[in-house]
């Protein structure tokens, strides 16, 4: 994806989840957060988990989902793969945040909405938009490059299809690649929702409050 699919938003998960102070490996700071899934110490990981810890730490992090997948390696080394393979994508940061935000709002996934409608306003999609999605109503003054993933992701979302003239719609402006990546980017997020709803995954401190209410029909 043009300039990296996730930069914008795993830089801000980072600056976010590496803001408190938590324990230490390796003489860097550690912070691991969760609910369910307690913050594991560097002290009681195995072998494979602090190799996952210390190359996080090196680089982006030890954000969001990674205390999570932290029990399964494996299942992490995998997903990680899959966040980093979609270099060179048709779509735009913008049109993938758009993606990112309808997802977390479907599932009401408090921390991923919050790290993503600041990327999703700063990649170009109006506060309006944002507003409207977070709502549970359809965004009524789109551009043509953000309808089309809106559609196609409310279709796939909430009837678990995509209609004819959605996918053509989306071949148009995406091409088969395009698409495929935009399914991908979806299943990414949704198994990220899963793991943090069921984590029950904590806000960061007292300044940080949900911003999605309960929906019984989040998308329209």
């Amino acid at each position: 994806m043009r300039l990296g699919l996730l930069a914008v938003g795993l830089v801000s998960l980072a600056a976010l989840a590496l803001s408190q102070d938590g324990g230490k490996a390796a003489g860097k700071q550690l912070q691991l957060r969760g609910d369910r899934f307690r913050g594991l110490t560097y002290d009681e990981m195995t072998p494979e988990q602090k190799a996952l810890t210390d190359r996080a730490l090196a680089g982006r992090g030890t954000i969001g989902t990674f205390n999570i997948l932290l029990r399964s390696p494996g299942l992490s080394e995998a997903i990680r793969g899959t966040a980093g393979g979609r270099a060179g994508s048709p779509l735009t940061t913008k049109q993938a945040e758009l993606a990112i935000i309808i997802n977390a709002r479907y599932w009401t996934t408090q921390f991923e909405w919050l790290v993503h409608h600041r990327a999703a306003v700063q990649a170009g999609v109006s506060e309006s938009t944002v507003t409207a999605i977070a709502e549970g109503h359809r965004p009524t003054s789109m551009p043509a490059d953000e309808e089309v993933v809106y559609n196609f992701v409310r279709d796939l979302l909430k009837t678990k299809q995509v209609s004819d003239p959605t996918f053509a719609a989306a071949k148009a402006l995406l091409g088969e690649r395009g698409i495929v990546d935009l399914i991908g980017l979806v299943g990414f997020y949704q198994s990220t929702s899963l793991m943090m709803n069921v984590d029950r995954y904590p806000m960061q401190g007292p300044d940080q409050k949900p911003e999605l209410k309960k929906l019984e029909s989040p998308l329209p």
